[in-house]
């Protein structure tokens, strides 16, 4: 896995027409049965004990999760696009932690992966954005906005979001 490098996103840009927000749209690009089978998945398995069951069942949403990923309690993923979240082996997601692969803007829909490394903790509390990736061995902060990318074997904490290379 390679970093995009730090400060960078990568996202598709999706124009709406003008007068209505692009959330208004949301039934142009994604099918409504789809979206509310992610939801009912994804919320099952917030509370699901047991993480082979809950890795099983996020990976029913097209979500790739790698070997002995560990979701915490309560970790919310996007349910517009969750094929566009991928989490690389022996990763940990801290409790009631977000991960979004979309932003709805007035003028415009945002999508982009997010590509979270091998053997990545993420705290709790975190709120991950469209268009990140987090290289191999980071550390995140708990309540850490990650709005921006990682390059591998750092620690990030705080938001807005300080990175410093693991020593």
């Amino acid at each position: 896995m390679t970093p995009l490098g730090l400060g960078k996103r990568s996202l598709e840009i999706i124009k709406t027409p003008k007068g209505k927000n692009s959330l208004r749209y949301v039934w142009k690009h994604r099918d409504p049965l789809r979206t509310a089978f992610n939801f009912l998945i994804i919320w099952i398995s917030k509370y699901v004990p047991s993480m082979e069951f809950k890795r099983d069942l996020l990976g029913l949403t097209k979500m790739k999760l790698g070997k002995n990923v560990s979701v915490g309690l309560a970790v919310v993923f996007d349910i517009f696009y969750p094929e566009l979240i991928e989490i690389g082996e022996n990763s940990i997601i801290g409790y009631n932690t977000t991960i979004l692969a979309h932003e709805f803007l007035i003028d415009e829909l945002r999508t982009g992966h997010v590509k979270i490394g091998k053997n990545v903790m993420v705290g709790a509390n975190c709120t991950i954005l469209a268009g990140v990736e987090i290289g191999d061995g980071c550390t995140v902060s708990a309540a850490t906005l990650v709005d921006k990318s990682i390059p591998a074997e750092s620690f990030a904490k705080g938001n807005p979001m300080v990175v410093k290379k693991k020593r």
